[in-house]
C-alpha cells in the first residue's frame, strides 16, 4: 500500500502539520512504530532545550558538592547523592571501574 500524506496535530503547539508520504516511508524503513508527535518547529525547540543543550554540549545541569568516599577530596557530581550509596570523585570512580570493582 503506498503511503499518503497525513495531517497530524502537534502535542506542544496544537497546530496541524503534514506527515508526508516520504517521511512515512522513511519511518517504515527504520522500523519506527509511532508517528511524530511534534511539528518541525516544536521538535527543534525541544531538541535545543533538552539534555546536552548549550554551547558546550553539557547543558545547564545542576551539580552537587560531595566528599569522595574513597579519597576524601571535595568534588561535584551531576546527581543528588543518597546517604546509602558511596560517591566518588572522577579519578577514584575511573580507577574503580578500570579495576573491575563496582563503582
Amino acid at each position: 500500500m503506498p503511503f499518503q500524506d497525513k495531517t497530524l496535530t502537534c502535542v506542544d503547539c496544537g497546530q496541524p502539520f503534514v506527515f508526508t508520504a516520504g517521511e512515512q516511508e522513511f519511518y517504515a524503513q527504520k522500523g519506527f512504530q509511532n508517528a511524530p508527535k511534534r511539528c518541525k518547529a516544536c521538535k527543534a525547540t525541544k531538541r535545543s532545550s533538552g539534555p546536552g543543550a548549550g554551547p558546550d554540549g553539557g547543558g545547564n545541569r545542576e551539580m552537587f558538592e560531595v566528599v569522595c568516599s574513597s579519597c576524601g577530596q571535595k568534588t561535584t557530581v551531576p546527581f543528588k547523592p543518597t546517604a546509602d550509596r558511596p560517591v566518588y570523585c572522577r579519578t577514584c570512580f575511573q580507577s574503580r571501574r578500570a579495576s573491575g570493582l563496582r563503582p
